[in-house]
C-alpha cells in the first residue's frame, strides 16, 4: 500500500518492502542530492525536499558551523549522507548531521558504518509535512544522541534518554544553545541579508563567553 502526500513536499510512503530493493534503490540513485530515503522495518518513505524544507536545514547547519568555529569546537559536517544497519533494519539520511564528540572517529573515512562507528553527535530534522514518518525511532535505535527538530514555526532540541527523545532545555553539544535561539535565529533571517545574519551569529557566540 502507497500512501502519497504532495503538500509541500512530495512524499510517498510504501508498506512490506524489502531490504535488498531498498539498499538497490539507495546504490541507484547514488549522490544525487534533494531526495530523502527512509526504512525502517519494511516501511520505505521517500521523500522529494522542498526550498520550504532546505532553507532552514541549510540555515542551522550553517549556524552549527559558525558556534562550532567561534568556539574552538572541532566538528565534522557529513550532511545528509546515507546512513543503513541492516541488523535493525533500519536506514536514514538525516537532514544535516555533524559529529561533534567522535569528530576524530570518522576524520577521513571513506565510509561511515554505523555497525562499527558512532553515530553522529547531532542531527537536525526538517518536519513540516503532515503524515511523514516518525524517524525519531530510528535515530534513537542507532543511538543519535541529540536531534534539533524544526516543525515549520518552532526549532525544539531533543536528548536520547534511556532509548527515547525528551525535550530538553539546552542542546548537548553546545550547551548556551536553547531551542528558543534557535527559532530566533531563523526568524531573523526572514528579515536580514545574509551578511547581517552571519554577523549576528558571530557576535551572539562571541557574547556567551565560552571557554
Amino acid at each position: 500500500m502507497a500512501t502519497v502526500v504532495s503538500q509541500p513536499e512530495q512524499l510517498v510512503i510504501l508498506d512490506r518492502v524489502t531490504w535488498d530493493p531498498y539498499d538497490r534503490l539507495i546504490t541507484e540513485h547514488g549522490e544525487r542530492s534533494g531526495t530523502r530515503f527512509t526504512y525502517d522495518e519494511g516501511v520505505l518513505q521517500i521523500r522529494v525536499v522542498s526550498s520550504r524544507h532546505e532553507r532552514p536545514n541549510r540555515l542551522l547547519a550553517t549556524l552549527v558551523m559558525v558556534l562550532a568555529e567561534e568556539w574552538g569546537i572541532d566538528i565534522e559536517q557529513l550532511g545528509s549522507m546515507t546512513f543503513q544497519r541492516e541488523d535493525l533494519q533500519k536506514g536514514f539520511e538525516p537532514d544535516s548531521c555533524f559529529y561533534i564528540r567522535h569528530a576524530d572517529a570518522v576524520r577521513n573515512k571513506g565510509r561511515v558504518d554505523l555497525a562499527f562507528d558512532p553515530p553522529p553527535d547531532l542531527s537536525i530534522e526538517v518536519n513540516i509535512t503532515r503524515g511523514s514518518l516518525n524517524r525519531f525511532p530510528i535515530f534513537a535505535a542507532v543511538g543519535i544522541p541529540e536531534v534539533w527538530r524544526f516543525d515549520g514555526s518552532k526549532v525544539t532540541i531533543f536528548r536520547l534518554e534511556t532509548g527515547e527523545y525528551v525535550e530538553a532545555a539546552n542542546s548537548l553539544s553546545f550547551p548556551a544553545v536553547t531551542g528558543e535561539i534557535l527559532t530566533q535565529f531563523l526568524e531573523d533571517s526572514r528579515k536580514l541579508k545574509s551578511p547581517a545574519w552571519f554577523r549576528k551569529g558571530r557576535e551572539w557566540a562571541r557574547s556567551c563567553n565560552v571557554p
